[in-house]
């Protein structure tokens, strides 16, 4: 290469690490296999936050969430630190640099006005001609929100894609489309219908059309390009379009081995998240308990979840294949670096669970990670325990451009480019108010090749699994006293954290 790496990083937004092809599940993701086949796979890498604010935060700032702040949803992202990531870092290199789609690193659903881009009583102040920079970024074009729970916001409010799909006057009738299930009866599964929106006018299509898009546009300038393409799905709710919806049959899927709510062996925490009540404002606590909280679900309706997730995700690898195929198409493959990862994972029916919360299991903690491009092993699968905080580093590592402060980043290239670097664990943390399930928790967890540990540092309760002898961790060993050394070896990995934790809390703006 002549010139630095030109980079894509493309995640999606609650992919669980397991959900491919490659990994051995019923999923079709023939283009994210293909990129595993080509490049490095990661087969232990955690989220360094199970929820979508704080592990945003910490993917741009390649900062631990009790550092940069955003220790929960509904929390801001400082923007000047924000400025200081790695976009921001990229940028001051001589990067042309782009994020297209969700980037969620401030709050939609504020308590009043936050004057930023991503809040919904904010967005009208922001003209049509506005396209960042935003934190460190100098072109983003964004998605508000992404998952249709709530329909896209109709212009002045919104976004980019906002303004696009509302743009050729037939917005009404695509949100009737949107939420009508279309497709087969779903048998009354949780957030679950066969969406009738054609997929052109997909948030997904959407972010690969503009993707492709801004490769044309900056692929013949002086300087190396970074685009982060950020899709929104396979968040719930399970919304697929058809026919990507009917592409996994239900009674085809496989289902997790332990599909059990098993709290009894359990720390009282995870009770807690089901049946608390959220210590936040009534109309913001109902929606909570409604679209967050774990319903019981028959076998039949969990396979039409995971049918129609797996649509979500298939939809996105048509997307990523087509983004390989424009970089393809204009010579570019051989001169950028493509990354492949997610914010983070879902429990998606282990232990009786769906969606996402203080039960860290591997469903959740775990998401995917690919690298390919010049320099990387082709085919290579690395099981050391590595985090979705790492690409910060990573990024600016193969991008040869010096960080602006300070990060935990660390950069997986001597893992990918070496067989002699190794890691013993990755770590998540996570501290959650009150707002949540009415009790207020310190949660740490570390994650090494084979055993996981996770402790509430208030309580001082916990759980932890032998992944190797109980890879589905039914079995809690935290006060097994023949498994006190291997408690005593986590609980010190939990301990090495850095001092640098901000000494107070950020204000809650809202609810994400």
């Amino acid at each position: 290469m002549s010139k630095r790496p030109n980079i894509i990083f493309i995640t999606a937004d609650q992919h669980r690490g397991d959900c491919f092809g490659f990994e051995g599940r019923k999923v079709k993701t023939p283009h994210l296999d293909q990129l595993a086949r080509e490049g490095t796979h990661f087969a232990t890498c955690i989220t360094s936050n199970p929820v979508c604010q704080p592990a945003r935060a910490s993917l741009v700032t390649g900062l631990l969430p009790r550092t940069h702040g955003v220790s929960d949803n509904g929390i801001d992202l400082d923007p000047e630190l924000g400025e200081k990531g790695f976009g921001g870092a990229l940028t001051a290199s001589g990067y042309s640099t782009t994020l297209i789609g969700k980037a969620h690193f401030a709050t939609a659903h504020t308590f009043e006005p936050t004057g930023s881009a991503e809040c919904r009583d904010s967005m009208a102040n922001y003209s049509e001609d506005w396209f960042g920079p935003y934190m460190g970024f100098s072109h983003v074009e964004l998605v508000v929100e992404g998952h249709n729970i709530h329909l896209p916001l109709q212009p002045p409010n919104g976004q980019h894609y906002e303004r696009w799909y509302y743009g050729d006057g037939h917005g009404a009738e695509k949100n009737e489309a949107y939420s009508a299930n279309v497709g087969p009866d779903t048998k009354d599964a949780p957030q679950t219908w066969h969406s009738g929106l054609p997929p052109v006018w997909h948030n997904s299509t959407w972010v690969a059309d503009r993707t492709i898009a801004r490769i044309n546009e900056v692929q013949d300038k002086d300087e190396p390009f970074f685009i982060w393409a950020s899709f929104p799905d396979p968040h719930h709710p399970f919304d697929c379009p058809v026919p990507w919806s009917l592409l996994h049959r239900p009674e085809d899927v496989d289902l997790p081995e332990n599909r059990t709510l098993d709290l009894e062996t359990r720390p009282w925490w995870h009770r807690q998240a089901l049946e608390g009540k959220p210590d936040i404002r009534e109309d913001l606590a109902e929606f909570r308990t409604k679209y967050s909280r774990t319903p019981v679900m028959s076998d039949e309706q969990l396979r039409e979840v995971i049918a129609n997730y797996y649509g979500m995700i298939a939809l996105i690898d048509h997307n990523v294949g087509r983004i390989m195929a424009e970089l393809g198409h204009l010579g570019l493959d051989e001169d950028t670096i493509i990354i492949y990862s997610a914010d983070h994972g879902d429990w998606l029916g282990d232990h009786g669970l769906l969606l996402k919360g203080p039960m860290l299991y591997d469903g959740l903690l775990r998401v995917g990670c690919i690298v390919k491009g010049p320099g990387i092993p082709a085919g290579k699968r690395v099981t050391d325990p590595v985090s979705n905080l790492d690409f910060a580093a990573t990024i600016l590592d193969y991008a040869d451009a010096p960080q602006l402060m300070d990060m935990h980043s660390q950069s997986l290239r001597d893992l990918i480019e070496t067989d002699d670097a190794h890691r013993e664990f990755a770590y998540n943390e996570w501290d959650l108010r009150s707002s949540r399930s009415g009790v207020a928790l310190d949660l740490r967890t570390v994650r090494t090749q084979t055993q996981r540990l996770s402790k509430d540092m208030i309580s001082g309760d916990g759980e932890m699994y032998d992944l190797l002898n109980d890879p589905n961790e039914c079995i809690n060993l935290y006060d097994n006293p023949d498994y006190a050394d291997m408690r005593t070896s986590l609980e010190g990995m939990i301990a090495s954290r850095p001092d640098d934790a901000l000494p107070n809390q950020l204000p809650q703006v809202g609810m994400a």
